[in-house]
C-alpha cells in the first residue's frame, strides 16, 4: 500500500515522542544535567531522546581523547616555569599536516643553541589532531588537549603563550599517563644518580 512506510517512519517517531515523556516522569530532576542522566541517555536501556543538550550538558571526556596540542612546563620552587621543549624539531618534522613551526633560542655571544624555544606556534586550523607529535616527543614536552571549546573570530594560530600548560594541568585531565611518565622519569633520574654515586 502506499504511504504504509510513512506511517512506519512516523510511528516510531510519535513512539520515540512518548517514551520521552514517561522517561522523563520517571527520571524526574535526575535525567538533565547529572552524570547518572547522560550515562543513562547513552546506554541502550534508554527509550526516549538519548541527546545531549549541548552546551548545558558535556559527554564525559575519555582520557586518551585528543585535541589540538600543548607544551608542558614544570613549576619551579619559586613559581618560576621549566619549559620541558628543548626545540629539537622532531614534533615539527614528523606532523603530517606542518602546522608546527618552532625557533630555537641561540646565545647571543656565542650563537650557540639553546635547548629553549623562542617561539613556537601550532596552527590549530590545520592542526588534524593526530597526537604524532605528542607521540614522537623524547621529553613529554607536548600533550594533547582536552579542551575542545576554542572557536574565535580569527585564524587560530597559537604561540607559545597560549600553549604553555603546567604539569598540574597534564596530570588532571591525564592522570594514568601522567602516573606511567612520572615514574619512568624518577627511575631514569635515580639510575641516574646511582650512575654518577658510583
Amino acid at each position: 500500500m502506499y504511504g504504509l512506510g510513512i506511517l512506519k517512519g512516523l510511528g516510531v517517531t510519535l513512539t520515540r515522542f512518548i517514551n520521552t515523556y514517561i522517561e522523563d516522569l520517571q527520571w524526574i530532576g535526575r535525567r538533565y544535567n547529572t552524570p547518572e542522566g547522560i550515562a543513562h541517555r547513552s546506554s541502550k536501556d534508554n527509550n526516549g531522546v538519548f541527546t545531549v543538550q549541548y552546551p548545558e550538558e558535556d559527554l564525559p571526556i575519555p582520557e586518551e581523547f585528543r585535541y589540538v596540542p600543548f607544551l608542558v612546563y614544570d613549576e619551579g620552587e619559586n613559581g618560576e616555569k621549566k619549559q620541558r621543549c628543548t626545540s629539537c624539531g622532531i614534533c615539527a618534522k614528523v606532523c603530517p599536516p606542518q602546522c608546527i613551526w618552532i625557533v630555537r633560542t641561540s646565545d647571543p655571544e656565542t650563537g650557540k643553541p639553546i635547548p629553549e624555544p623562542t617561539e613556537f606556534y601550532i596552527d590549530a586550523d590545520i592542526c588534524m589532531n593526530c597526537g604524532f607529535c605528542a607521540e614522537y616527543c623524547p621529553f613529554d614536552a607536548i600533550i594533547m588537549d582536552h579542551d575542545y571549546e576554542i572557536a574565535s573570530y580569527n585564524r587560530n594560530l597559537l604561540s607559545i603563550e597560549q600553549l604553555l600548560k603546567p604539569a598540574s594541568y597534564y596530570q588532571a585531565i591525564r592522570p594514568k599517563n601522567y602516573a606511567v611518565q612520572d615514574e619512568a622519569r624518577k627511575a631514569k633520574e635515580a639510575a641516574k644518580a646511582a650512575k654518577a654515586a658510583s
